[in-house]
């Protein structure tokens, strides 16, 4: 693994030290601003593919969760505690990019400490006998993750060079993050299920992989579904806590949040594609999936400013994911539909009308409190009574009578 990202880091690297001035420049054009901290991008891309390295040695001995937590909840952590420090004026903006490199850079060093705790490396200079295998297969994953990733944030890239500048890339960033939480738990699930998927694939076990197809959808749809529900229908409430600026990102959010959500509702399927022999369709639909919302964006932006890439990143991973689908659908005969679905989808859609449009005319902390307390309540109650999960109540057996 680590051999791999060398591989493909250090000559980028390389490149991007040579033209660096070229890249600032490029980078600038619309916003000067950033052309002294593009050498940040480089810092942080080598710290985050280092993490993602010693994060996936981890997953190797089946021992992901600390790893998820911290991939998931540190960032967050970091860039709040920064943030509260630049409001109280403890630092300035600049010393808020620096600081914040510092922590991805910190987060990397734990997650390296974590791995060598779990299996310190043995290192050896001989290359396996199926070097050549590997280096293909990493080749096309890495080139279809990168094209996959250019998927949100080629939209903080467009934005300034079409509309209000970087004011209005980070209006659309705060609720681009804001929608993208719906999926964090179902992250940390798929991290925990891909050596399982993979183990089942590896031994020729699809029936193991139907039941896990199944059973990772209908729980990331309803446990992301709540917090879809959460988010949506206290975003009016939220943006009252934020500068009058920010609530142009309502739709944004909504937008953002459907896209993640039917992703989640995929389940377990894209772990199906990557650990299997057909792997290499992912790089078709990676680099499908970049240019369509490239094009998609440069069209609908101009229409629809924010809102506009917002609908161009909902366009895109319904129709790729719809691919995704009947592919493991062809090659498989597995879907992730089960017989809840349908009654899960129809609490979704009766919980989010039925509270839409009604909320507590209270202050907008303790409304977000009240309205958390009521629908998580009702939502809760009758999916655990229909047993739309029966591992979901299994969960919640353990600290309730259901």
């Amino acid at each position: 693994m680590c051999i791999r990202d060398r591989f493909i880091a250090i000559p980028f690297g390389f490149l991007g030290n040579v033209f660096y001035e070229q890249i600032s420049i490029f980078l600038s054009q619309k916003n000067a601003v950033i052309k002294d901290y593009t050498y940040i991008i480089y810092l942080v891309a080598v710290a985050t593919a280092y993490f993602e390295v010693f994060y996936a040695w981890s997953k190797v001995q089946l021992r992901s969760i600390f790893g998820n937590f911290i991939k998931e909840m540190y960032n967050r952590l970091a860039v709040m505690f920064l943030l509260f420090c630049v409001y109280f004026q403890f630092i300035t903006e600049v010393e808020f990019i620096y600081y914040l490199t510092g922590a991805y850079f910190l987060r990397l060093l734990i997650m390296m400490l974590y791995a060598f705790k779990l299996y310190f490396p043995k290192i050896t200079f001989s290359l396996p006998s199926n070097y050549k295998e590997i280096l293909r297969y990493s080749l096309y994953i890495i080139l279809a993750g990168s094209a996959g990733a250019i998927l949100l944030d080629i939209d903080k890239v467009m934005i300034p060079g079409k509309k209000e500048g970087m004011a209005l890339a980070a209006y659309y960033s705060v609720a681009v993050f804001i929608g993208t939480a719906i999926e964090a738990p179902g992250r940390a699930m798929l991290q925990i299920l891909q050596p399982l998927t993979s183990k089942a694939i590896n031994e020729n076990n699809f029936k193991e992989v139907n039941k896990l197809y199944k059973q990772s959808s209908i729980n990331l749809l309803l446990v992301c579904g709540l917090l879809f529900l959460l988010v949506n229908l206290n975003v009016d409430q939220l943006f009252k806590l934020l500068p009058q600026e920010y609530s142009g990102g309502k739709w944004v959010v909504l937008i953002i949040s459907g896209a993640k959500l039917f992703k989640m509702y995929l389940g377990i399927n894209g772990e199906i594609i990557i650990n299997s022999k057909y792997y290499k369709m992912l790089l078709p639909v990676g680099l499908g999936m970049a240019f369509s919302v490239a094009f998609l964006n440069d069209w609908l932006i101009d229409l629809y400013s924010t809102n506009g890439a917002a609908i161009s990143t909902l366009i895109v991973v319904l129709f790729f994911s719809v691919i995704k689908l009947w592919y493991v659908k062809r090659k498989f005969s597995i879907t992730p539909y089960s017989g809840e679905t349908g009654k899960l989808l129809l609490i979704l859609l009766l919980v989010f009308f039925s509270f839409y449009f009604w909320s507590f005319n209270f202050h907008p902390i303790i409304n977000i409190a009240l309205n958390t307390i009521l629908i998580s309540g009702i939502y809760l109650f009758t999916v655990v009574k229909l047993k739309i999960s029966l591992d979901i109540n299994k969960l919640l057996s353990r600290f309730i009578k259901i």
